[in-house]
């Protein structure tokens, strides 16, 4: 996830590890519930949850990316708060965490682990990427009535998310974001439509692109500096 947790101190180390498979809960009765009481969701929540917030924070997150194998900024990260449905960037709820692994039959490492290539196909997929695809741009708003986003986000995000699929039209997008200096930030409208872009307009020739259409001006600038640049 762009910039969500980059800055925030890793966690703390520990004497053991979690395993790919099991882990010890936290929970002082744990041991006393009968195996078909275990709540192994639940369980593996309290190993990375602050609880004094009672929600896992970017702390926690850091700690189970790891344990996971990937990295906080993979994109598989973003999926998986997709997934829970998660309102708050760097931070998972126990609502959300229980909702997300459920629909994902997962409840340890390793099944989250078996479970990411099928999530991620799952979303590559037209219907549910678009939905993705929006649901990155609204997780990236932190603040309240936040209703833009930082260019150098946007450019990262992109890379992250639309990357995979329009790995070209992305790259010199991102250029002229960089070296552009009208906007500082972007709004949801502009996000949806650099997809729309993509998937609509042939590249690079731009033959189809029709200006007169309801494309924001940010796209209309995009297109008249490829032609200038003769980018290809």
């Amino acid at each position: 996830m762009p910039r969500a947790t980059s800055k925030r101190k890793a966690p703390p180390s520990t004497s053991a590890s979690v395993t790919s498979s099991d882990v010890v809960s936290t929970r002082p009765d744990a041991g006393k519930r009968g195996k078909k009481d275990v709540d192994k969701i639940g369980d593996l929540f309290d190993v990375y949850v602050n609880k004094s917030l009672d929600m896992i924070d970017p702390e926690g997150i850091v700690s189970f990316c790891s344990h996971l194998g990937v990295d906080h900024t993979d994109v598989r990260i973003l999926m998986l708060a997709w997934k829970m449905k998660a309102e708050k960037q760097g931070y998972f709820s126990s609502e959300e965490w229980r909702r997300g692994l459920k629909d994902l039959n997962a409840d340890t490492i390793a099944k989250l682990k078996k479970a990411l290539p099928g999530l991620e196909k799952e979303l590559m997929a037209t219907p549910k990427f678009e939905d993705f695809y929006a649901f990155a741009f609204q997780y990236c708003l932190t603040e309240d009535r936040q209703k833009s986003v930082d260019i150098e986000t946007v450019c990262e995000l992109l890379n992250l998310v639309l990357g995979p699929k329009y790995r070209s039209q992305v790259d010199i997008l991102t250029n002229y974001l960089k070296v552009q200096s009208e906007y500082r930030a972007l709004n949801a409208d502009q996000w949806r439509h650099f997809y729309r872009f993509c998937k609509e307009i042939s590249f690079p020739d731009l033959e189809d692109y029709d200006s007169d259409q309801a494309w924001p001006v940010i796209i209309d600038n995009f297109v008249e500096w490829m032609k200038e640049n003769k980018q290809s």
